[in-house]
């Protein structure tokens, strides 16, 4: 399985934002994406999740039984994707029924972001904190090769941020993809980097 984006382009209100993205992602390897705000990294993001159209260029699975990016990824945007009304657990039950194929009972995904003994409570009470390792659990729930990140330590503590660095390095070393905008260190070492400021269109 290989990604690749050709010559991507993407808009925001009517105006080409960037241009002439380029790059490939086999298993194992990860891309760091930054720039300054503005610059068009979480309209990147959208676009190889399939949430937004490109406005030029093609992006694509190959070698992949679904050459669809969207039906291998997982996104995590700014916001959590969690029912506030309904407790931690049934919040990643419904993830879980969601994209099927699952990959760690509920109870051991909470574990691996230290939350065990809170899939009871309802979503709404939880810390920022909390909420954010949650929504991470969503991606340990579900076996899913392509990991899309946006921001995804917004919010964490050191300790939380050294959690999800080892559990990105897991998927990672398990023939995963991650592709990260962020503005802080992820603690992949070795990933490739996409500065956006120099696609600006």
């Amino acid at each position: 399985m290989r990604l690749i984006a050709d010559k991507l382009s993407g808009e925001r209100g009517g105006g080409v934002i960037f241009s002439e993205v380029d790059f490939a992602l086999e298993p194992c390897q990860a891309l760091v994406v930054t720039g300054p705000n503005g610059s068009g990294k979480s309209t990147l993001l959208r676009i190889v999740a399939g949430l937004l159209p490109p406005a030029a260029g093609r992006i694509g699975l190959e070698g992949a039984d679904d050459p669809s990016v969207a039906a291998a990824s997982h996104y995590l945007g700014h916001q959590n994707g969690m029912k506030t009304a309904l407790t931690v657990a049934e919040n990643l039950r419904f993830w879980c029924d969601f994209y099927g194929d699952s990959a760690l009972p509920i109870a051991e995904a909470l574990e691996m972001v230290a939350l065990d003994g809170l899939g009871h409570l309802p979503f709404a009470v939880l810390s920022t904190g909390q909420k954010r390792r949650a929504a991470i659990a969503r991606l340990l729930i579900s076996r899913r090769p392509v990991w899309l990140l946006d921001e995804p330590t917004s919010g964490l503590d050191a300790a939380s941020e050294m959690r999800f660095a080892g559990l990105m390095r897991e998927h990672l070393r398990s023939g995963g993809i991650v592709i990260a905008a962020t503005h802080l260190a992820l603690g992949l070492e070795g990933a490739s980097e996409l500065r956006m400021g120099e696609y600006s269109g």
